[in-house]
């Protein structure tokens, strides 16, 4: 970020010519002083000849070119000795101290210099707001972030490009810990960009994030992750978005393998342990299937089967293996059971179990049977099911509007707006979704 507002700065610096002389004309008719030992008056936007011959615009560039700085601010030095100098003649004096001071890193003469010539009244419009930008970028280099503030907005007063600094000054509010107000500017744009069908930027994203994450906010914090694997999803921002959903007031721990269902989906590559953990829960919750794809994942990416749990690792293999054969088996048994039951959550479970084998229509329909049974316990959670069931057969379309429907604040809510996020996901984070993070 700092090379970018550096630059940014040589830029404005080289287009307002701060290394050439307002053009000079010298007054040689001026009328004899009123008193003896006054200055001779000059007429207006004319220097002295005394003036001149010191900020001689020839004498002045050899100097520049030649780097002999010690001698052009010996004649600034010399000006400014010079009683009663006239307001151009202050203009052009200020001028050649900016153009000095940018060039020798001198910024607190650059500042001065640039206000004064700011006030002279003496710039056009065009190169007043030019001047106004480089005084706010100056201030905000030097981490004075209120007057960077007053600058850019001044600048954007008498220019009226409000958006162009926008940014500066939201980052100022930011570094200068007005946390609470880059909140409310930050939160305004990604309103209005997301209300305009726009894409907010991955560093107003990130921006976003750090002021929840540097005011102890979680709630903005969840907004900005939320966004960023809206528009920008990495496996690091999908990790860190589900991993702050289970810290979430309310949040139930029922939904562990939910969430761990939509990381193996969303991520390209989990922890060992999530591997594990996810296989070891749908052992319990009786989906070898399930188990066995995942465990079958890590052991291909490398990431489980080696290093000391190695063993660990093969042996839940082996018994996911083994479970999974023999479900395949007698998993056709199980639905005249499950339809004689009371209620449909043996439906719902018999068809998520033909889901994890790929059997994807069969697995769907009974869940929907399972649900049209009702006698469900938590029947949002039902559906949460049947909506990603849609999703991992690929169908969209049926999957968002299943998920659209499923309300609740323990995180069943939260983890179908989450699959709908990876659902919507940009087609290049659907090819890659293991990208890495920005």
């Amino acid at each position: 970020m700092s090379q970018f507002r550096l630059a940014r700065l040589s830029l404005i610096l080289a287009a307002i010519g701060l290394n050439v002389l307002p053009a000079l004309s010298h007054a040689q008719d001026a009328k004899p002083a009123a008193a003896a030992g006054a200055p001779a008056a000059a007429p207006a936007d004319t220097v002295r000849p005394e003036v001149f011959k010191l900020l001689d615009p020839t004498a002045v560039k050899t100097s520049m070119d030649a780097k002999n700085y010690a001698d052009v601010q010996s004649r600034i030095d010399q000006v400014a000795a010079i009683p009663a100098l006239t307001p151009y003649e202050l203009f052009v004096l200020n001028r050649l101290r900016v153009a000095l001071a940018s060039t020798t890193n001198n910024a607190a003469m650059a500042m001065t210099a640039l206000e004064a010539v700011i006030e002279s009244g003496k710039l056009d419009k065009k190169a007043q707001g030019d001047f106004i930008q480089a005084l706010a970028n100056y201030h905000y280099n030097a981490k004075d972030y209120p007057n960077a503030i007053k600058w850019f907005t001044r600048y954007q007063t008498e220019t009226g490009d409000v958006s162009s600094v926008r940014p500066y000054i939201i980052r100022a509010y930011y570094f200068s810990n007005d946390f609470a107000r880059a909140k409310q500017e930050l939160m305004a744009d990604l309103t209005a960009k997301q209300q305009a069908g726009k894409t907010p930027t991955l560093e107003e994203l990130q921006l976003l994030a750090n002021t929840g994450s540097k005011s102890k906010d979680p709630a903005t914090y969840l907004v900005a992750m939320e966004n960023l694997v809206r528009y920008y999803p990495s496996d690091d921002y999908w990790t860190d978005l589900l991993g702050r959903l289970q810290g979430k007031a309310g949040y139930s721990d029922r939904f562990a393998l939910d969430v761990l269902r939509l990381q193996f989906k969303a991520v390209g590559t989990m922890p060992p342990q999530d591997y594990s953990d996810m296989a070891e829960i749908a052992l319990q919750n009786a989906f070898p299937t399930e188990a066995k794809k995942v465990l079958d994942a890590g052991f291909a990416k490398g990431v489980l089967g080696t290093g000391a749990n190695a063993a660990k690792h093969k042996k839940l293999r082996d018994q996911a293996n083994k479970a999974a054969a023999d479900d395949a088996k007698s998993i056709a048994s199980g639905e005249a059971s499950a339809m004689k039951s009371k209620d449909g959550t043996g439906l719902i479970n018999l068809g998520y179990a033909f889901v994890t084998m790929d059997q994807f229509d069969k697995g769907i329909d009974l869940i929907q049977k399972g649900i049209a049974k009702g006698g469900l316990k938590r029947p949002e959670d039902a559906k949460l099911r049947l909506g990603y069931s849609y999703a991992m057969a690929g169908k969209k379309d049926d999957a968002i509007k299943v998920l659209e429907t499923v309300k609740g604040s323990d995180g069943v809510g939260d983890l179908a707006r989450y699959w709908i996020l990876w659902l919507n996901r940009p087609a290049t984070a659907a090819a890659a979704p293991a990208a890495a993070a920005q």
